[in-house]
């Protein structure tokens, strides 16, 4: 099924004419990238010669990692051995043309390559520097390496995922890598706006860790103030009921009535009317205080009936609910067909890329897919010759000596 195809837009995205450099790998500082580029920047990826380690990542189509394609549509390929001492001026004089660095370099990397923040700014002033690293800058454990897991086991996170009687969980997917991308494509946009001001650019520094405890919502502040050690909760609310994930008779769905308003709604929809007049129900903090026994009238409703009927019995009832959809139910549904959330995007070798579409919607300056991701290297001329202009015998010499 084709939802939307991608192409040029005859309107320059909100980043237009701006240039970032990517060296970053894996999930983070590419997806940081890949935001900024969708909204109209111009993103050149620096990777080694023989690609960067995430292109072995499963799964594969055609023999290319799709891991890698999800998180660099929107950039120019260029491979560079940073290790090799002839890539020095390459790297510089692609710093010289661009307004963002973004890397995710372990702490200190970037010292040992000769290009701390202050090099940067020499040769190219006003430039802002996008460090995305796991534990950030500074701190005790500023040089140590860390992986989404370990983000989501250090941040607290895994301790409140999962069922109250199991073991703490991973989330399904890459959530700290996401969650520091965004970070790191708001801090890129922040320092963007403070150098049209001021003429200054700045060293962005966000860490994976600190973006996931950001996001635990009130359980460090609940534990800070009033000494409350969360724990987990599997599916169900943690400050109204019912809301939780009940069985139906071909699947699941998440119900959420909890609230006054909402509740009296859910009784008269499942024919339950003998709930509202139990006093054990009348309030919130009641039923927080029975909710075992609230959650087993409901889901006596829901494990008699198909998804389909209880999907319509509660949204003529005006109660938020979802049937909990596998993901082909959620590629091929209509709503993320009609916000255009699966792009065709055409790649020249490798045919139709199905890829996530862009979530930020703008009416003024839309962002767009332009180019499918790169194959390694596959931009070298572009970057090297048309961006730097060196000549077609140098960039031959550079490759035979395995510099890019």
């Amino acid at each position: 099924m084709t939802d939307t195809t991608a192409g040029d837009t005859a309107v320059p995205g909100a980043l237009h004419g701006i240039r970032v450099l990517d060296l970053s790998r894996f999930i983070a500082g590419p997806l940081c990238c890949q935001l900024l580029g969708d909204m109209g920047a111009e993103v050149v990826k620096i990777e080694r010669p023989s690609g960067e380690d995430a292109r072995k990542h499963a799964p594969f189509h055609r023999q290319h990692s799709v891991y890698t394609m999800v998180y660099n549509r929107n950039k120019y390929g260029a491979t560079l051995d940073t290790r090799r001492p002839e890539a020095r001026a390459l790297l510089e004089d692609l710093v010289r043309r661009s307004d963002i660095v973004v890397e995710n370099y372990r702490p200190g990397t970037m010292e040992a390559m000769g290009l701390p923040y202050q090099r940067l700014q020499e040769l190219r002033p006003g430039i802002i520097l996008v460090s995305i690293s796991g534990f950030g800058q500074t701190g005790p454990l500023a040089r140590r390496a860390l992986f989404d897991a370990v983000a989501q086991a250090m941040s607290g996170l895994m301790s409140l995922t999962g069922p109250p009687d199991g073991e703490p969980t991973l989330t399904g997917t890459y959530i700290a890598d996401y969650i520091a991308g965004f970070h790191g494509a708001m801090g890129a946009m922040l320092a963007l706006l403070h150098r049209d001001r001021t003429g200054e650019g700045q060293h962005v520094d966000v860490a994976s860790l600190d973006a996931l405890f950001a996001s635990l919502g009130t359980r460090p502040s609940a534990y800070a103030m009033l000494g409350e050690h969360p724990r987990r909760n599997g599916s169900r609310d943690l400050l109204t009921g019912p809301a939780n994930v009940f069985p139906t008779a071909d699947g699941y769905v998440y119900i959420h009535a909890g609230t006054d308003p909402l509740f009296p709604r859910l009784c008269r929809a499942i024919g339950r009317q003998d709930l509202l007049e139990d006093e054990r129900f009348a309030s919130v903090p009641g039923r927080m205080a029975h909710i075992e026994e609230l959650e087993e009238a409901v889901a006596a409703w829901t494990k008699s009936r198909p998804c389909d009927e209880i999907a319509y019995v509660l949204q003529e009832a005006g109660i938020p609910f979802g049937k909990v959809s596998d993901i082909p139910e959620v590629v091929d549904s209509e709503q993320i067909r009609a916000r255009e959330m699966m792009l065709d995007v055409e790649h020249p070798v490798l045919g139709t890329l199905r890829l996530p579409g862009i979530p930020i919607k703008m009416n003024g300056s839309p962002g767009s897919v332009r180019k499918a991701p790169p194959l390694v290297g596959e931009d070298n001329d572009h970057v090297y010759g048309e961006l730097l202009g060196r000549s077609a015998e140098e960039i031959a010499r550079l490759k035979s000596l395995g510099v890019i």
